[in-house]
């Protein structure tokens, strides 16, 4: 039997804010939040994850707001939860909230549409260097080979990253922390980002280069962090991926969706780049997937933002999101229900 946590259940008179479907590592963050809605809202939240839309539908029922991560709200579901009950405000656990709900339908339904920013800075830049450092240490494999009894590894020595260029596509707040780490193990870091000014590259320490073709082509590292949306769907192209030098290292841990659909599975196709991947076009994986074929990947299933630092930020400003709908006040908001 599912189990449900409610707050404030007797107060009939506040707005019903539900969460129909949470991540097992969020069910204590979220928790510790909860009491800055008092007097607010009352909280409705359902400990077991799905994503069967009929049942979070039928979860759903008269609640005037949503608490949302992991899942994506189809066009059906989000007609559905807007014409049934009173939802007039979704609060998206995460940055890439165009990934998971049309933002357009929310526009015309007028439901205000909120996300949450920065809060995995650290965590995805961390993480990139984790994929960085399988790729050029091979911990996994050698902790593999140790326990095996092989104590020769016979795949060769690792590589060292001072001296090294790290290339940054996207200089956001994920991609200014990666550069920031870089500098630090000693590497020359330069980065692509159209839409940022020169001040933001020089707090960052980064060398802008105007023309992406160059900076892959002249880049040991290549590493991904823009923001999916309209603007960015598709940015990176063949033709782009094309001036990869054989060994250059390409880690993605922004969104698949940048990259041209199929382009870096082609490029992978010809055996000379070492990649790491969290994003995937198509999520989760299957094991039959070709990305996961492809000699010497490195891949993880979309956790970059998964720590505990992140879930805190993560669930304060879920709740800042909510308060501030109820006040009447703008926060973090995406698509406005006016």
């Amino acid at each position: 039997m599912t189990e449900i946590y409610e707050t404030q259940s007797e107060r009939t008179d506040l707005p019903l804010v539900v969460m129909p479907a949470v991540l097992g590592a969020m069910i204590e963050p979220i928790k510790a939040q909860f009491p800055a809605l008092h007097d607010v809202a009352r909280v409705r939240m359902f400990e077991e994850f799905t994503s069967d839309e009929a049942v979070l539908a039928e979860r759903l029922k008269n609640a005037d707001a949503l608490l949302v991560g992991g899942y994506h709200i189809s066009d059906d579901l989000l007609r559905t939860i807007s014409e049934q009950g009173h939802v007039k405000c979704i609060v998206f656990c995460g940055t890439g909230v165009a990934s998971y709900i049309n933002l357009e339908l929310a526009r015309e339904l007028k439901v205000r549409v909120c996300n949450a920013e920065h809060y995995g800075d650290h965590a995805v830049a961390e993480h990139t260097f984790a994929l960085l450092f399988e790729l050029i240490r091979k911990v996994g494999q050698l902790d593999k080979d140790v326990k095996a009894g092989n104590w020769a590894w016979a795949g060769g020595d690792g590589l060292q990253l001072a001296g090294r260029r790290m290339g940054i596509i996207g200089l956001g707040g994920i991609g200014t922390t990666v550069a920031g780490i870089a500098r630090a193990f000693g590497m020359e870091v330069a980065a692509w980002n159209s839409h940022v000014p020169a001040e933001h590259f020089e707090r960052s320490g980064a060398v802008p280069v105007d023309d992406l073709n160059e900076l892959i082509e002249t880049s040991d590292v290549i590493s991904v962090h823009l923001p999916l949306n309209d603007a960015t769907r598709g940015i990176v192209t063949a033709e782009n991926l094309a001036h990869l030098q054989p060994g250059t290292m390409l880690i993605n841990t922004a969104r698949s969706e940048v990259i041209e659909s199929g382009a870096l599975f082609a490029r992978l196709q010809e055996g000379d780049i070492p990649a790491a991947l969290d994003v995937f076009d198509h999520e989760p994986l299957t094991v039959d997937d070709p990305i996961c074929h492809v000699p010497g990947i490195v891949l993880t299933p979309h956790v970059g933002w998964r720590t505990d630092g992140a879930f805190k930020e993560l669930t304060r400003q879920m709740i800042a999101c909510m308060n501030a709908h109820f006040a009447g006040e703008d926060y973090n908001v995406v698509v406005s229900e006016h």
